[in-house]
């Protein structure tokens, strides 16, 4: 009789127990870095935001907490709703940074609209550009990326010399325009300055779709008779999608959080006419209204957070609508 040797499972389970042991153990310092620095603000500005503000005690003089205040600081913000010292509830006077929240989000919403559409557009050219075969063509990216490489603030300043009165750009239109104080030229002006830096990190990301395109395809395409126009359309477009869906998707939540753009070039005010809801945190905490601040952040969370998971989700369909074609 021969003997057979019996196969032994657990020797792999075990083997497969240690090697995710061991990539448990290398990911572990990084989510407990993201914990710390993500996951605890998060927690934190929610529980703030349920808690009221401090107020003077006038009996004692100092300062107490607010306590618990349920749903009034988001009140405070979506209803302009404010409570007075009896604790009775009505309309913020005139004046009351919660006056700026809805004109705040229509400015944020036509920031992010305008200035993702323009810099896709003009991101897909220049990405096109920098993907042909021709002699300098390291140069040209390089000088493509410039304005990205700039800090924002030192590119704010730029465009406010620019956009002044007797600045360059009153010169060349030869026209005396109030590019800083005017509500309608104060938000073009704004929308062209994060234009002229942006456009390059949407023409990079595009860029790295483009590369990602075989060359064997554009060269069937043109065995088969296909001119310039059509091969965009057909085979750029399609091909070049999942990049550009996930450079829009980066784009549109930094667009969603504008601050230093808009603060630097024009005004930090809240009522400004390019005043941001992240310019309204800001503002609130600078009064000292740090749990009213916390509200209004955990709504502008909520809604970046909204806004990616429908681009994400579109972005997933776009990748099965391929897979399956």
């Amino acid at each position: 009789m021969t003997a057979t040797k019996v196969p032994q499972p657990r020797k792999s389970k075990q083997k497969g127990s240690r090697r995710y042991g061991h990539v448990a153990m290398l990911i572990a310092p990084a989510l407990i870095a993201l914990a710390v620095v993500i996951g605890y603000p998060i927690i934190r500005a929610i529980f703030l935001s349920f808690q009221g503000n401090r107020q003077l005690n006038p009996e004692t003089g100092l300062f107490e907490e607010g306590g618990f205040a349920g749903l009034e600081n988001y009140l405070y913000w979506i209803n302009n709703r404010c409570m007075d010292a009896t604790g009775m509830a009505s309309a913020c006077p005139p004046g009351v940074i919660a006056t700026d929240f809805w004109p705040a989000v229509r400015v944020t919403l036509f920031f992010t609209v305008t200035t993702v559409l323009l810099e896709t557009i003009l991101g897909l050219f220049m990405a096109l550009i920098m993907n042909g075969n021709y002699r300098g063509r390291g140069l040209v990216r390089a000088a493509v990326l410039i304005p990205w490489a700039i800090p924002t603030a030192v590119t704010a300043k730029l465009w406010q010399f620019m956009f002044a009165p007797d600045g360059i750009v009153n010169s060349l239109l030869d026209a005396n325009i109030a590019w800083t104080t005017d509500p309608f030229y104060a938000r073009m002006a704004v929308i062209i300055a994060d234009v002229w830096k942006t456009a390059p990190f949407m023409a990079l990301l595009i860029l790295a779709g483009l590369q990602m395109i075989p060359r064997d395809v554009y060269d069937a395409a043109k065995v088969d008779g296909a001119n310039r126009v059509q091969t965009f359309f057909r085979i750029t477009l399609p091909l070049v999608r999942p990049a550009l869906m996930v450079a829009v998707l980066f784009r549109t939540l930094d667009a969603l959080r504008m601050y230093d753009l808009p603060v630097i070039m024009i005004s930090a005010s809240s009522n400004a006419p390019t005043a941001t809801i992240s310019q309204l945190v800001v503002e609130d905490m600078r009064q000292g209204n740090f749990n009213s601040a916390s509200a209004l952040s955990t709504l502008i969370f909520l809604l970046i957070f909204f806004v990616a998971f429908i681009l994400v989700r579109f972005l997933g369909a776009d990748f099965s609508k391929q897979k399956g074609a």
